[in-house]
């Protein structure tokens, strides 16, 4: 039977995002006192407003998910919370939620690399009476490698959250400032380089689709670098090219780009409601996830509906690259009749115009290199794997059914509900 398992590489990957997401802190600070200094009040409000809420709306997805498991912790670091939810509350009202789950995760990350692999996976022949007395269900301290998985794919999910509300926005704010100033400060471009690594690298792409690819029954597709590595580079070039339209749009007609942003936002949370997603388990959890999905599809395409994805992917992209084609052409028109503080010459405003358009094309070229070289295609009779464990213990949850087949009873049929969900919609 396949089992989860967590590598160097996934150890490697949460360092990471830990430490860049410090740094973005960092720079996040930087940022803001420097806009201060300048007098640039404007920037300084849509600065704090995206990191304030980008955090809270975190903070909210983290509660939810940890009242939805019933603040059943797997942990010590959170264990040692487990009694006093006070406290917990507090951080996540502090902010400081994420942090507790980063330290979950790196807890449980180097105890699954230092533990050996168990008698089980290595000999399967040795309970052949099924004791229950030796059954590791529902025993997280049995299998490190199982909690490191499930809390890691939690925190991606969160990560993705962050990434759209904060990075992305960021990273057209600070376009906009350096397109409409005309210059390069040492602040600026520091903080556009740091939001886009967060973008690109900070586990919003690559260590998605990685986790994504743990259901997968297939051992050697969920191994395939290649997939990851195309499935990356398509989302770079996609989301760069959005971004950078949004930013030439805005150093040009600043007002306008929010209400752009307003009416882009209402049709997308009307398609997230129209289409039907059930991710959360409460009525409240749904209505809000609804609406991150709707500005997640602002900046680029995750499938978080189980409407078909090649279909709704067509559709989505034909409609985006019409939008940067009228953002890019707006740019142009406004640089050739009323440009702003520094000017362009035409010529170059229609190459770079073109430019942007061709990055997205690029983009959907390499999306369908993607989907008809290393997309999986399941059979409808083949289901997503599940995992190890489950930290849920019991055959029904609060009247739903537990989403993971159990195909052996010494090892426990168990994934991470949320994210296999979202591997369900994807590879739909």
């Amino acid at each position: 039977m396949a089992v989860f398992r967590y590598s160097l590489s996934d150890f490697l990957f949460a360092c990471f995002g830990l430490l860049l997401h410090l740094l973005d802190i960092g720079l996040d600070v930087w940022a803001a006192v420097n806009f201060y200094q300048e007098g640039a009040y404007a920037s300084l409000a849509v600065l704090l407003l995206l990191l304030l809420s980008s955090s809270v709306l975190v903070q909210v997805f983290s509660w939810f998910w940890y009242s939805y498991d019933n603040f059943e912790m797997q942990t010590k670091v959170e264990k040692w919370l487990s009694g006093r939810l006070k406290l917990l509350k507090l951080l996540h009202v502090l902010q400081l939620g994420i942090y507790v789950r980063y330290a979950g995760v790196l807890e449980t990350s180097v105890r699954s690399l230092c533990s050996p692999q168990s008698d089980l996976e290595s000999d399967p022949e040795s309970d052949p009476e099924g004791d229950p007395e030796s059954d590791p269900e529902g025993d997280p301290e049995s299998d490190p490698e199982g909690v490191a998985v499930y809390l890691s794919q939690d925190l991606s999910l969160l990560l993705i959250i962050e990434t759209f509300s904060e990075s992305a926005p960021q990273v057209v704010l600070m376009l906009t400032v350096i397109l409409q100033e005309g210059r390069l400060s040492s602040s600026s471009v520091l903080k556009a380089v740091g939001s886009v690594a967060a973008v690109a690298l900070a586990l919003s792409v690559t260590t998605h689709h990685r986790n994504m690819r743990y259901f997968l029954p297939d051992g050697a597709q969920r191994r395939r670098l290649g997939s990851s590595v195309v499935y990356f580079l398509c989302n770079l070039l996609l989301l760069s090219s959005r971004l950078l339209a949004l930013a030439l749009f805005a150093s040009v007609l600043p007002c306008f780009i929010f209400i752009h942003f307003v009416c882009s936002w209402l049709v997308f949370f009307f398609c997230a409601w129209r289409f039907g997603t059930e991710f959360m388990e409460s009525a409240g959890g749904e209505w809000t996830y609804r609406a991150t999905v709707a500005l997640i599809w602002y900046f680029d395409w995750f499938n978080m509906t189980k409407v078909s994805t090649r279909r709704l992917t067509q559709l989505y992209h034909g409609c985006v690259l019409l939008d940067v084609s009228v953002l890019c052409g707006v740019w142009c028109w406004e640089m050739a009749t009323d440009p702003p503080r520094f000017a362009i010459p035409p010529l170059y405003a229609r190459v770079t115009a073109a430019g942007v358009v061709a990055l997205y094309v690029l983009g959907l070229l390499l999306k369908v290199v993607y989907y008809m070289c290393f997309h999986p295609n399941l059979p409808p009779e083949e289901q997503l794997r599940g995992g190890r464990w489950e930290r849920l213990q019991g055959d029904e949850i609060d009247g739903l059914q537990a989403d993971c087949d159990v195909t052996d009873r010494s090892m426990s049929a168990a994934c991470n509900r949320r994210m296999k969900k979202v591997a369900e919609n994807f590879y739909s």
